[in-house]
């Protein structure tokens, strides 16, 4: 059994702020190979570059180097709203699993965050249809100006339903990314021999980039056919640059496969695999960063450079709580929610 934890000395604020902060360095780091990976799916760059190296230096030299961070912009901005969204619906999803005593067990920890992680990118599926297409034009000659102007062209030629092509994708491909999160998940004793409940952080680190190279990989199809129903617009030059002719996302897939066979589903998987290092390396290390200065800012730690707690403070305390304690040593007053006699 799992029991669900989180660190009660920050806010919720602080939590939302620091996992921005990491999910945008992260993500701007990355960048490049993000793009190397929608374009090989979206097929854009056929005949011309193969690999994220021969894609990247195709874009350098065909439109610049600023052109390799194209659609990075909205890609960040759209983090703090989908944090906002799936941490309120993990929440909500781990009440619902949890027994009386406050357990959960695995599969529901498992179907709780990849449920949360739908909720929040289906409501947030917009910008991430705006990202595709910024990353798949020419940014020499541009269909859309930037976010606001894509998504009003978007929704005045090919009306509001297009804002969400594809986004039936995003369900199906949650299926195997749930079964491969958890069959990392129930293997990892076996991987490392021994229990959970010991593993270093650098085991832990290795964990997360295992689960999310399995779960990528397996969900990877169906992320490929939503990628080319984003990309495709008959109001684009060369319909978005996608490599197949389709009617819809079953006949999408027919196509890759009848063009360029089964393994055509997973074009753009070695630049998506290529990143998660990188990008789960530079989120962690981030996100400890900013933790540490919030944890300095509340007084728990002596140091933003480090984890030494401050003497004399109780960690257990809740930033409120510890705030008005301080007050109440300094002023001799302290609130309660309780009346006095």
């Amino acid at each position: 059994m799992a029991t669900w934890r989180r660190d009660s000395r920050l806010t919720s604020s602080q939590r939302l702020l620091c996992a921005g902060l990491a999910g945008a360095l992260s993500l701007s780091l990355t960048a490049p190979l993000e793009l190397a990976a929608v374009l090989a799916q979206v097929g854009a760059m056929r005949g011309h570059a193969r690999g994220p190296r021969a894609i990247g230096l195709q874009v350098w030299r065909a439109e610049g180097p600023r052109a390799l961070w194209k659609g990075n912009g909205v890609a960040c901005l759209r983090l703090f709203p989908c944090s906002a969204v799936q941490l309120a619906a993990y929440r909500k999803f781990v009440i619902l699993f949890t027994d009386d005593l406050g357990h959960i067990s695995q599969w529901s920890s498992v179907m709780a965050g990849s449920l949360a992680g739908m909720v929040s990118t289906i409501a947030t599926y917009p910008t991430d249809l705006i990202k595709t297409r910024l990353i798949v034009q020419n940014m020499l000659e541009p269909s859309y100006k930037g976010i606001l102007h894509a998504f009003s062209t978007i929704y005045q030629q090919e009306g509001f339903l297009a804002l969400y092509r594809g986004v039936s994708l995003t369900v199906l491909g949650a299926l195997p990314f749930s079964a491969g999160s958890l069959l990392v998940y129930m293997n990892l004793e076996k991987i490392w021999n021994g229990p959970r409940d010991r593993f270093s952080l650098l085991q832990n680190f290795a964990n997360v980039c295992l689960a999310a190279a399995v779960t990528q990989t397996l969900s990877f199809p169906f992320d490929t056919v939503k990628r080319k129903m984003q990309a495709h617009s008959p109001y684009l030059p060369h319909c978005g640059g996608v490599d197949v002719h389709f009617s819809g996302a079953v006949d999408c897939f027919r196509q890759i496969i009848k063009t360029q066979g089964m393994l055509g589903l997973w074009n753009g998987l070695t630049a998506n695999l290529l990143k998660i290092v990188p990008y789960f390396g530079v989120m962690f290390s981030t996100f400890e960063f900013c933790k540490r200065i919030c944890l300095y800012q509340n007084g728990y730690i002596v140091s933003p450079l480090s984890y030494k707690l401050t003497p004399g403070v109780d960690q257990s305390l809740q930033p409120q709580e510890l705030r008005e304690l301080k007050k109440f040593f300094k002023t001799g007053t302290l609130k309660s929610k309780k009346p006095t006699l």
